[in-house]
């Protein structure tokens, strides 16, 4: 494949950065019809790569992090426990996959369901929680919408708490990056279950669905999501040299393209950062793959290599 290069001098340190900033093989897929993304600094806002990141897409399961940064909010006031007991309605119990599987009526404590939800992204969960907190899930999703107004998504409309399938449900990549943002700055207590690599609930061990976690030094979150509507989509939160970049992909092909590009982008990201502390000027977009490198050959082989984030079938939410 070829890749764009840009001239940077004779810096042979810097040069082997850039060079080494994106994986072998890894394309941006800004080409596909449900694409978008967005990297940016998480400590100052700074805008790093922007590809219709204010189109509205759909979230998927990444819904889940709007859902989890209320009840992070319950937890810090003080109106909500850990160790509170969440009991499964008949409604939440009937929700379509991925989901944790209890039954109507059965309960677990408010700190293993914000892990189901971080881990097998549980759909049955995200309902019960959102009952438990708001009484229905109509009207928690009333409060997502409202939060999100007031953290500056403007884009985004919520009518459910985990992303199932609904023309309503609506977000960007810019407004996720704005809700990935928030979580880390304002609750750093409780950020550290978007870090966990599986959540084991009776003879249950489930894998956290963010492969990054394990495939890519830095990365410590956040979320994934998959439905047939909305792509694969990946919110990723990583640090190097004390800096933490977030990096936003909506709508891609297939698992592993969508985590390769995101891999591309915050590998891009960096190696901008350490170009500045250099005296050098580059830019993520001259990093990647040019459009004309996206051949119909190339994406269906990405496409082949992986079409979910676990064993559930594609219908399902994740």
């Amino acid at each position: 494949m070829k890749h764009r290069r840009i001239a940077i001098g004779a810096a042979s340190l810097l040069a082997a950065t850039l060079a080494s900033a994106a994986p072998a093989g890894a394309v941006s897929l800004f080409s596909q019809p449900k694409y978008a993304a967005f990297v940016a600094d998480a400590d100052t806002g700074e805008v790093l790569y922007s590809r219709q990141a204010d189109t509205q897409r759909f979230p998927a399961s990444i819904t889940k992090v709007m859902t989890l940064y209320i009840v992070f909010e319950q937890l810090a006031a003080g109106t909500l426990k850990l160790e509170d007991r969440v009991v499964m309605s008949r409604f939440a119990a009937g929700q379509r996959p991925s989901k944790l599987g209890l039954k109507a009526g059965e309960s677990l404590t408010v700190d293993q369901a914000i892990r189901s939800l971080a881990t097998k992204s549980a759909n049955d969960v995200s309902v019960a929680l959102a009952e438990h907190i708001a009484g229905s899930a109509d009207a928690f999703a009333r409060l997502m919408t409202n939060r999100a107004r007031q953290l500056g998504m403007r884009n985004s409309y919520f009518v459910n708490p985990n992303g199932l399938p609904d023309s309503r449900q609506v977000t960007t990549a810019r407004d996720i990056f704005i809700l990935s943002q928030a979580t880390i700055r304002d609750f750093p207590q409780y950020y550290s279950y978007y870090q966990q690599q599986q959540f084991v609930f009776g003879n249950q061990v489930l894998p956290n669905h963010n492969h990054l976690l394990r495939t890519m030094p830095g990365v410590d979150g956040i979320k994934t999501g998959f439905t047939n509507a909305a792509g694969f989509t990946l919110a990723a939160s990583a640090v190097r040299n004390g800096r933490r970049l977030i990096a936003v992909v909506l709508g891609g092909p297939s698992r592993v393209a969508r985590d390769s590009n995101v891999e591309s982008l915050l590998s891009a990201g960096f190696a901008v950062l350490d170009a500045r502390n250099r005296g050098r000027q580059v830019q993520v977009a001259d990093l990647l793959s040019e459009p004309g490198d996206l051949n119909d050959e190339l994406l269906t082989r990405l496409v082949e290599q992986g079409s979910g984030d676990g064993p559930a079938p594609k219908t399902s939410r994740r």
